[in-house]
């Protein structure tokens, strides 16, 4: 299908937002943009980080999510206290694949479910004493931890549990951080807000701690990886070109992290972020009061990657300079071979995004380089500054999203008809059911890492893979008639 016109895409929104009731419907046309390139700022065009339309279906998720799911439970050697019902802490334990080094249960702790397991006579009654409690039993259960963290569901701020006060009182007891976070999932308008409070919750009780401490020895090229959770093993590839260009990566943020290393991030030279929404906050902290600079980079494909490495080296001497030259050479003849294998195989076809973080600007380059074209992406939980950077890598007349509903969704997808969709969990099988080809790009679909030069070779087996697939000519979707319009185009060739 060729690509619609910017009249074409304007009117595809306004036939979308017809079922919705005048009131809503004015609200979700704040939300649903045709992209032009020749903004500035995209608040001329689309509005972002609102609540969403109540009675409509969203694919966002809560504070404690931004907070426990992404911030701190990757953070490997401290244990993360679920404080509240079980659900929550079972629901998020090891749903994202953030690869860690060591012994589960012993020095880490990343894949298990501590939780204060509330119940009836615990709303009534509070539960301070039970936290208390349960992290005197953590001690003696589990020694090697190096500190705990207290994460809030949604009931303790509505009894008003003093998490602080347990908090600081175990501090002194046991004699390691004890960080209480109040990212309660009613917070915000979505995960996005976990992500702030974690942050600040990093800042006021983790940062200080090493603060006038100088007998740690650094170097002139001390890094730390912001924003990258080793899904798939995601930091691993990204550190590898990190350290063959010549820097130490001191640090990563909070895939395979612990907490020494966050403590030791105030004496690096730059903080590389990769993951601009939930960690930019922290960045700028240490900005201000450290006098950090930092920078965002993409290692998603090899034009992305070759940007970033000199972005970054830029800012180190001719040494970091020569080394970021040397690992692009190193690696050409690997990214030229996954080119020439899969861009045949994948020239031209369309793909569609809709994911939170980074990705739905960050993987564009990456599909790109394989011949593909993005033609509609939109953030779950996004703000203004986000889409500010997705409207100059996204082509003119194209599809923009925010928060976009499931109703929405499939019928873009089933008028746009694209050959291929990057999402998430939620919308997999809505539309492996209607025939198009899916990857899952929250975790990568059980795949991975797709950062880095190695990533690449992944991510272009994985697309091609799926889109190919010869299953999805035998998929006959109940709805489909000779009159009506064909959907799943995305195999026919």
């Amino acid at each position: 299908m060729a690509a619609l016109t910017r009249e074409e895409t304007e009117a595809l929104i306004q036939e979308v937002l017809e079922v919705y009731p005048e009131q809503a419907r004015k609200d979700r046309a704040k939300h649903l943009a045709v992209n032009d390139q020749s903004l500035e700022k995209s608040n001329k065009c689309i509005t972002s980080n609102r609540k969403s339309q109540p009675g409509v279906m969203t694919i966002r998720g809560c504070a404690y999510a931004g907070s426990k799911g992404v911030v701190w439970g990757p953070i490997k050697d401290m244990i993360h206290i679920s404080h509240g019902p079980v659900g929550c802490g079972q629901y998020s334990r090891a749903g994202r694949r953030n690869y860690y080094v060591g012994t589960t249960g012993i020095n880490t702790f990343g894949t298990m479910n501590f939780t204060s397991d509330f119940q009836e006579k615990d709303i009534v009654f509070g539960g301070d004493k039970k936290l208390a409690k349960i992290m005197n039993e953590i001690e003696e259960l589990f020694p090697l931890n190096k500190g705990i963290s207290i994460q809030s569901e949604c009931p303790i701020g509505l009894i008003g549990d003093d998490i602080e006060a347990v908090a600081k009182k175990a501090n002194k007891e046991i004699n390691k951080p004890v960080v209480p976070v109040r990212c309660e999932g009613f917070r915000g308008v979505s995960q996005s807000l976990g992500h702030h409070i974690a942050n600040d919750a990093i800042r006021d009780w983790v940062l200080e701690n090493r603060d006038g401490d100088d007998t740690w020895p650094t170097t002139p090229y001390d890094v730390a990886v912001i924003g990258d959770y080793n899904i798939g093993g995601d930091a691993w590839a990204s550190r590898t070109l990190l350290e063959e260009m010549g820097l130490r990566v001191v640090a990563q943020w909070s895939g395979d992290g612990t907490i020494a290393e966050m403590e030791k991030t105030p004496k690096v030279k730059l903080n590389l972020i990769h993951c601009y929404r939930s960690m930019n906050y922290i960045a700028r902290h240490m900005e201000e009061k450290y006098k950090i600079p930092w920078i965002e980079y993409n290692f998603f494909g090899p034009t992305k990657i070759a940007e970033s490495l000199r972005k970054i080296a830029a800012l180190f001497d001719e040494t970091i300079q020569a080394g970021a030259e040397r690992v692009i050479a190193k690696y050409q003849a690997e990214y030229d071979a996954v080119i020439a294998k899969y861009k045949p195989r994948l020239q031209g076809k369309r793909v569609m995004l809709y994911v939170g973080g980074l990705r739905p600007r960050h993987v564009i380059g990456a599909y790109e380089d394989l011949g593909m074209e993005v033609v509609g992406t939109g953030y779950e939980f996004g703000h203004n500054d986000d889409y500010d950077r997705t409207i100059k890598e996204m082509g003119n007349a194209t599809l923009i999203y925010d928060d976009v509903t499931g109703y929405e969704f499939e019928e873009f997808v089933k008028k746009v008809q694209p050959d291929l969709i990057g999402s998430g969990i939620k919308e997999k099988y809505i539309f492996q059911k209607m025939g198009i080809p899916f990857r899952q790009m929250h975790s990568w679909d059980y795949s991975g890492p797709y950062h880095g030069y190695d990533g690449f070779a992944i991510f272009a087996r994985d697309m091609d893979m799926t889109l190919n697939n010869p299953c999805w000519k035998q998929v006959k979707v109940p709805w489909k008639t000779d009159e009506s319009p064909k959907i799943a185009v995305a195999a026919s060739a």
